[in-house]
């Protein structure tokens, strides 16, 4: 008997089936060689019908392949055997992939195993023929039509499209369309591309517009980052580079990018000021010098040191550089970090316009606990009695004015970005064009900001191609308004004169430091037009050959253009104690106008020369280059008055000071600088069997700025090692975990930071006047260098080193890396004090070390089908010590801030408060002060050096601005469209220091805690006495000294994308709306606006009436069509 796995030969569907098998591109065959076998062969079919394939199975197989297809499977059967196939090649199911791995085992097994998950059925014949043919009886199959895009809603070509269970199966097309078999309408289709989560679909009886969004994944191990003049995978890296997609900042209004990285990166610093279009205050890994902390900008290949100019929606991705590895390549740029930005480009067969819209509402949250009318009058008539004053005459001050409520509104801002993409196989474009709008929290502030990028790729060919990047920008700057006034100004005046609305003066008392808050906001908070303008723009080529070589050839331009024009008009108040019907009063006699301007141009130019190879267990990238940079500022400014007999018109028409005033009061003054670099660089990456890394980097800068010293030449490099411990044949027993690997960098990088003391020239000191000589009947003026050059004067060095790992776990749903990093900057450039008359002299004389431990994790967890729940977080210690600096006890000052060895740089400096003199006896018996008279209700300072006196030798560290350590967090939710974000950030461990009210003999509005003041023995161990004249209570001291740590609710955001069924009929393919939430929620023990305060590299922390961080609530919607 024949085995037959399925229908007899002679029934009718089989007849139909031997027709079929007859029968090429369906039609029948008529003559021919081909003719006489197929005849032949069903010759055999019908005369070995029911015969015995005699001995068949016993034959022994040995087979290992993998994913080969069904027909090349039988072949190699057939060299085994006896036995020989016939089958139709035109079955699609002998083209699916299967693998088997068998040892002497049974033909018919085989064959079972090989058929299986297809229609495929066997008929043994006789003389060793076996017939494969088509089960009639298996069911249709189905062709699925569909559309595959990623989280943005634009099409992602090259998708991978397979049924589940089945081998094979197809890609997507340029428009992300993909075409598919299945057995049936119940399939499930397993949809998955490079950077994204794969995806299941169950079908469930549909076979046409089966649309599947992607979502991208950071976890992947070839994500390929932006590196110093290239890209590379990170697998193949040994550094720490953190990289922030454009989804993972979508949809947060921010005039200014780099405000997006709250939080988001580990050993990332970033506080915002609140004030509508001011750049954030970025460190990276803590402050590294007292010149300077600002890491290096590069957009697009070209260096920045700032990137107002880009429209956050035109950013693909902004990579975070820490580590010497990556950093060595930048040289001279490289000590404080950089962060290399990426702006969007076209993608492969993409044709795409995209609008994202979004307007919101900002306010201040927390405001500023002072006193009411009632409460001030209560403390300041206490006041005005321990000074022996004479009593306020409140006859005129009877208000109970919040002047906060006067100078603050609920801001508006309107965000508004179209892109437009389009690409071919030659030619890639992008176009995007950007207007913001932004209203500050104080009133008259207006921000307008607008953006041009544009990008063209042209493939010439194969090997040659050409680009161009332009990005344009243009930004009305506001008005800068301040809330000192609004807090120092005394509740008990009036706003304005109720019978002429004119504006009301402050009291008496006051109007020497304070003027009515309103006075800039409704009278001058229109009289000074800024513009700001920037061009930024790249045209290069590219080459390859020689199959492993590359050359790319790329010219840089960057041109700023500032303008700004200022009206100072005479300012009336009404002031009822002026003596008269009239009563209103002027500080200012005359008007005057104010002209500015700074051009910046910048230009670059790079010549790389890349290899890459891969043979055997090697891989290995080469680079090396060539690049020039030139940079230039020129700043202009004049002013001129006149008097109120001819007053100059308050009419933008007349703001120039060339065709308005008295020329004799015109004033000018002029500034201009240039520096220029030309640099060698080059890198090596080398990958063994993607187990073990090396990487080497090194930069050779020459500047202009050390030319006349000779010393114009320095040279930086670091090399890293990695191992990647999950490739190792032990690391199988490691179940839980999908990766490991340990890596390390040391490295010396370089600082052109070199201060105000050095100016733009440090080998070049500015001359001043020093006096005066006589020569014979002369005299002349004699001029002084300020400081003296040291002929060994050069760069400030940083050396680092880090060691870390990497490690993925539970499938690779758990990411977690750590790193422990170490940089100790030498030859910090600070000034030799003169001594016995002496001119100063300038030296590399500080060290400055910096360290700490970063942690980073993240967990993605489908938790059904539909819903996918994702957590971050990341924790940086930062530990900053000043070693040396200059010779021994030398001390930079800079406000209440202080830079001495032994200490943070920035240290704020001043006595311990020691609590409050109760009585004459305790004054007495406590250390005697001999800087002040004290009195009872007088701040008591410690005695640090225990010398039986209070002295300026008592004072020490009383504060760091410097934390111990900062985090941040996310969370996020998705379920179907609908998906949940929440990001969270915040400091512990530093301090700040309340300056804003702290002023001998100022009558400021009190603080509310001031209501606790001293006014008896024992009524308070900490306030002191009020009384202004009483100098002890306003030195410098842990009086002022505030917690600085916070936790904040950065972000809430809530979205939702319709599903494509719903758009499709609106001609859209994608649209998502949502609602955003910013700073909601800020936990901290201040008293100011916020607990965010950046500043310079020596001064930061220090609350000087900073500007509110306000929550911002907005509603915006996405679309592509």
């Amino acid at each position: 008997m024949s085995r037959d796995t399925g229908t007899g030969l002679f029934n009718p569907k089989y007849a139909k089936s031997m027709r079929s098998f007859l029968t090429v591109k369906n039609r029948p065959l008529q003559t021919g060689k081909l003719l006489i076998m197929k005849l032949t062969a069903l010759f055999l079919l019908f005369f070995t019908l029911n015969v015995s394939a005699t001995g068949f199975g016993q034959d022994r197989i040995s087979l290992s392949v993998k994913k080969a297809e069904i027909s090349g499977v039988l072949r190699s059967i057939e060299k085994q055997t006896t036995y020989r196939f016939l089958y139709n090649d035109k079955l699609e199911d002998l083209r699916e992939k299967v693998s088997v791995k068998v040892v002497d085992a049974n033909l018919s097994d085989v064959l079972s195993i090989v058929l299986q998950n297809t229609r495929l059925l066997y008929q043994v014949m006789e003389n060793n023929l076996i017939v494969i043919r088509e089960n009639p009886n298996a069911p249709k199959d189905v062709t699925i039509t569909g559309k595959v895009t990623d989280d943005a809603g634009a099409p992602l070509a090259g998708a991978s499209v397979t049924v589940k269970g089945l081998t094979g199966g197809t890609t997507t097309n340029a428009e992300g369309v993909f075409t598919i078999t299945a057995p049936d309408a119940n399939a499930t289709l397993v949809i998955s591309s490079i950077g994204f989560a794969p995806k299941e679909i169950e079908l469930a009886g549909r076979t046409a517009d089966v649309n599947v969004q992607l979502v991208a994944t950071t976890t992947t191990l070839d994500q390929v980052v932006v590196i110093g003049y290239g890209t590379a995978n990170k697998r193949d890296l040994t550094g720490s580079i953190v990289s922030v997609k454009a989804k993972d900042i979508q949809d947060r209004p921010s005039a200014n990018p780099l405000a997006l990285l709250q939080g988001k990166v580990a050993g990332v610093s970033v506080v915002n000021s609140g004030r509508v279009g001011q750049e954030p205050d970025v460190r990276i890994r803590g402050t590294n010098s007292v010149n300077g902390a600002k890491p290096v900008y590069i957009v697009d290949g070209i260096l920045n040191d700032n990137i107002n100019f880009l429209n956050p929606s035109d950013i693909e991705t902004m990579e975070i550089l820490k580590d010497p590895s990556s950093l060595a390549i930048f040289g001279v740029r490289g000590a404080n970090g950089a962060i290399a930005i990426t702006t969007k480009k076209a993608k492969a067969g993409q044709l795409l316009v995209n609008f994202n819209s979004s307007v919101g509402v900002k306010r201040v949250q927390d405001r500023m606990k002072l006193t009411n009318a009632s409460q001030f009058r209560e403390l300041y008539d206490e006041q005005l009695a321990n000074q022996g004053s004479t009593p306020f005459n409140y006859q005129f001050w009877n208000a109970n004015t919040d002047w906060q409520d006067e100078i603050f509104q609920d801001a508006i801002l309107n965000y508004n970005n179209i892109s437009i993409t389009g690409s071919t196989e030659k030619n890639r474009f992008y176009m995007g064009i950007g207007y913001i709008s932004e209203e500050g929290v104080i009133k008259s502030e207006k921000y307008k900001k607008y953006t041009f990028n544009l990008s063209d790729e042209l493939k010439v060919s194969k090997a040659l191609k050409f680009g161009v990047t332009i990005n344009g920008y243009r930004a009305e700057l506001p008005y800068e308004q301040s809330v000192g006034g609004a807090i120092r100004a005394a509740p008990v005046a009036p706003v304005r004169d109720p019978a002429s609305g004119v504006l009301h003066t402050l009291p008496a008392f006051q109007r020497a430091q304070v003027f009515n808050p309103l006075l800039p906001i409704e009278v001058q908070g229109d009289t000074r037009i800024a513009r700001e303008y920037r061009l930024v723009g790249s045209i290069y080529g590219e080459v390859d050959f020689l199959r492993h070589f590359n050359f790319r050839a790329q010219l840089f331009a960057d041109y700023g253009f500032n303008t700004e024009r200022t009206y100072s008009p005479i300012i009336y108040v009404y002031n009822p104690d002026v003596v008269g019907a009239n009563k209103l009063d002027t500080s200012s006699r005359a008007t005057a106008v104010s002209q500015g301007q700074s051009i910046y141009p910048k230009t670059q130019m790079d010549y790389l020369l890349n290899y890459k190879n891969k043979w055997g267990d090697h891989e290995v990238s080469l680079l090396g280059g060539v690049t020039t940079y030139y940079t230039s500022n020129e700043i202009t400014n004049t002013t001129i008055q006149q008097g109120s007999a001819r007053i100059i018109p308050n009419d933008p028409r007349f703001w120039y000071t060339d065709q308005v005033g008295d020329p004799s009061t015109r004033r000018g003054s002029g500034s201009a600088l240039e520096d220029a670099s030309l640099s060698y660089l080059a890198r090596g990456l080398y990958n063994f069997r993607n187990k073990y890394l090396l990487n080497a980097s090194f930069r050779r800068d020459g500047s202009s700025q050390f030319y006349r010293l000779g010393n114009q030449w320095s040279n930086f490099g670091a090399v890293g090692a990695g191992w990647v411990v999950s490739q190792e044949d032990f690391f199988g027993s490691v179940g839980f975990l999908d990766y490991l690997k340990v890596k390390g960098s040391w490295g010396v990088l370089g600082s052109k930071n070199i201060g105000t003391s050095a100016g733009a020239y440090p080998a070049y000191p500015v001359l001043s006047s020093s006096g005066s000589g006589v020569f014979g009947n002369n005299i002349v003026s004699a001029l002084a260098p300020t400081y003296l050059v040291p002929a060994d004067l050069n760069w400030e060095r940083v050396n680092s080193w880090e060691a870390g790992f990497e490690t993925r776990a539970l499938n690779n749903a758990l990411t977690f890396e750590a790193a422990y990093y170490s940089k100790e900057t030498k030859g910090i450039i600070t000034q030799v004090p003169g001594q016995l008359g002496n001119i100063p002299g300038l030296g590399n004389l500080g060290n400055v070390t910096n360290r700490g431990f970063e942690f980073s994790a993240s967990y993605t967890k489908s938790i059904t089908k539909d819903l996918v729940f994702t957590v971050s977080g990341n924790f940086t210690t930062i530990r900053n010590d000043v070693k040396r600096l200059n010779i021994s006890g030398y001390e930079v000052f800079d406000g209440p801030a202080r830079t001495t060895a032994g200490f943070p740089i920035g240290s704020f400096y001043g006595y311990v408060h020691d609590g409050v003199y109760q009585t004459d006896f305790e004054i007495l018996k406590s250390p005697a002060n001999t800087l002040f008279t004290v009195r009872p209700g007088d701040i008591k300072y410690k005695d640090v050096n225990g010398d039986g006196q209070i002295t300026v030798d008592d004072r020490t560290i009383i504060g760091n601005p410097t934390p111990d350590f900062i985090y941040g967090g996310s969370l996020g939710l998705s379920y179907k469209g609908l998906d949940l974000g929440i990001d969270v950030q915040g400091v512990y461990g530093n301090e700040i220091y309340r300056a804003w009210n702290q002023g001998t003999f100022a009558d400021f509005n009190y603080l509310e805690d001031r209501t606790a003041r001293w006014n008896g023995i024992g009524t308070s161990n900490w306030e002191p006495i009020l009384n202004t004249a009483r100098a002890n209570n306003y030195q410098n001291s842990s009086y002022w000294i505030e917690d600085g740590s916070f936790f904040r609710i950065r972000n809430i955001q809530i979205g939702y994308r319709f599903s494509t069924e719903t758009i499709s009929r609106l001609k859209l393919k994608s649209l998502r709306v949502f609602l955003n939430a910013q700073n909601i929620g800020t936990f901290a023990n201040n008293t100011g606006y916020t607990p965010e305060l950046g500043g310079s590299a020596t001064q930061f922390g220090v609350d000087n009436a900073s500007y509110p961080v306000p929550a911002i609530y907005t509603a915006g919607f996405t679309l592509n069509f």
